[in-house]
C-alpha cells in the first residue's frame, strides 16, 4: 500500500512538469486565405500529401481552377538525390547522404508572385551494409517519406505567415 501514494504523487508531478513546459499539440493551421490552388503533377505523392495536409489541417478550401483561388502554390521541382558520404578502408560504401529538395512559388489571384521561387532542402544520413540490402532500401524509402512530410509541414507553416494584404491587394479608390 505505501507504493500507491508514491506512484500517484510521482504521476501528478510529471503531469505538472509536462503541462508547465508549454507542450501542446500543433492543432489546425490558420491559413490567411479561403481558397487555394495547387499546381503539381497529379500523380505526385507530394501533391497528394500537401492537399491532405491543407484539407485536414485548415479551413482553406482547395479548388481546381487557379482563377477561383485566392492563392496558388506552384511546385517548380521535386528532386531526390543520393550521394556517397563515407567509404570503408577497402572502398565500400559505409554511408550515403540522402537529399530531398522541392522548389515552389506562390502567386495571387491575378498571377502576381506573392512569394518568389523558394527552395526547401532536407538531408539525412543513411548507413549502408551489403548484408542488409533490402532492409537498407526500405529504410531509404522511409527516410525520403520523412523528409517529404517535413517539407510539407514547412511549406504549410510558410503559407501561414503570408499576410492577407500581399495575397489580396486592396483596390485604390476610384
Amino acid at each position: 500500500m505505501p507504493k500507491r501514494p508514491l506512484q500517484t504523487i510521482l504521476c501528478m508531478l510529471i503531469s505538472v512538469l509536462i503541462a508547465g513546459c508549454g507542450f501542446a499539440l500543433r492543432g489546425t493551421a490558420s491559413l490567411p486565405f479561403e481558397t487555394i490552388y495547387i499546381q503539381a503533377p497529379e500523380t505526385s505523392q507530394f501533391n497528394l500529401l500537401l492537399r491532405r495536409a491543407i484539407a485536414s489541417g485548415s479551413t482553406t478550401r482547395i479548388v481546381n481552377d487557379p482563377k477561383s483561388a485566392v492563392a496558388s502554390v506552384i511546385l517548380i521541382s521535386e528532386l531526390r538525390e543520393k550521394s556517397i558520404l563515407t567509404l570503408t578502408n577497402v572502398g565500400r560504401v559505409r554511408e550515403f547522404q540522402l537529399l530531398y529538395r522541392i522548389s515552389y512559388r506562390i502567386t495571387d489571384q491575378a498571377g502576381l508572385e506573392v512569394a518568389p521561387a523558394t527552395e526547401i532542402a532536407l538531408n539525412r544520413e543513411l548507413t549502408y551494409s551489403d548484408q542488409n540490402t533490402l532492409a537498407k532500401e526500405s529504410e531509404e524509402n522511409m527516410l525520403y517519406r520523412d523528409m517529404q512530410n517535413d517539407a510539407i509541414q514547412q511549406l504549410v507553416r510558410r503559407l501561414q505567415i503570408l499576410r492577407p494584404t500581399t495575397i489580396a491587394p486592396t483596390k485604390s479608390p476610384s
